[in-house]
């Protein structure tokens, strides 16, 4: 299986986001992908708290660190792409890693840029 980092939205409409980046996670293991969301992971209570800067700073360095294994990054698009969003594709193309933009909404084939 293919090794896919998720990047969608969470900041702001939190439950909204939430639903979305589940919906991104179906998608990406509908096309036989093995996608991981960090920003669904360590938001769970009790784990790191994303109003804490600092907290929230040790998240996305923690879900960076998976682009040593990561095959891509997936950035699903339909709810905007955030800051926080755009750091990962950062760290993703430093890494090399390949950046594909993807829509639940419009049917297209994603769109592959290379880091």
């Amino acid at each position: 299986m293919r090794l896919v980092i998720v990047e969608s939205p969470y900041a702001g409409d939190i439950e909204a986001n939430v639903a979305y980046a589940r919906a991104c996670l179906r998608d990406a293991l509908a096309r036989g992908e093995a996608p991981f969301a960090c920003h669904l992971l360590y938001t769970q209570p009790g784990v790191l708290r994303d109003e804490v800067p600092a907290e929230r700073q040790q998240g996305m360095d923690a879900g960076w660190a998976w682009y040593q294994a990561a095959d891509a990054c997936v950035v699903y698009t339909d709810r905007g792409i955030s800051p926080g969003m755009e750091a990962g594709i950062a760290v993703a193309r430093a890494a090399g890693k390949p950046v594909e933009y993807r829509s639940l909404t419009s049917g297209q084939k994603a769109d592959i840029t290379r880091a």
